[in-house]
């Protein structure tokens, strides 16, 4: 597979990214919702990213499928389930990232054997 090509890393890049930036206008700001979804949004953003530029490393999908359900559960964690936005936010780019990610698994799987040398190059 070639890099920067699959639709599930760019998802979840979508997902992170929005889950960045629905802090400005998702209220309340509770400290707690901003710096989870901020920080959590971020990591899910650079594990796409990272995905997309060496598409047979699939535990970067794994990775990514695990921030995913860190933000789906900041809610929880950082006690501000009760707020609408924020929760609604974090539930929904925390499902995407985690379906993303799991989706991503079969294709990393396939790219990662497909690497020239076989399946030792790919741990070289």
């Amino acid at each position: 597979m070639k890099r920067w090509t699959r639709w599930q890393d760019w998802v979840a890049v979508a997902a992170g990214l929005y889950a960045v930036l629905a802090t400005m206008w998702t209220t309340p700001r509770t400290g707690a919702s901003v710096s989870m979804t901020v920080v959590l949004g971020i990591l899910m953003i650079a594990a796409a990213v990272w995905s997309l530029a060496a598409p047979g490393l699939v535990s970067m999908e794994w990775i990514l499928a695990a921030i995913g359900a860190l933000l789906f559960l900041s809610p929880w964690f950082g006690s501000f389930a009760g707020s609408a936005g924020p929760a609604w936010t974090a539930w929904i780019c925390g499902g995407v990232g985690v379906v993303a990610g799991l989706w991503a698994l079969a294709p990393a799987e396939k790219a990662h054997h497909a690497t020239p040398g076989g399946h030792r190059a790919a741990h070289a």
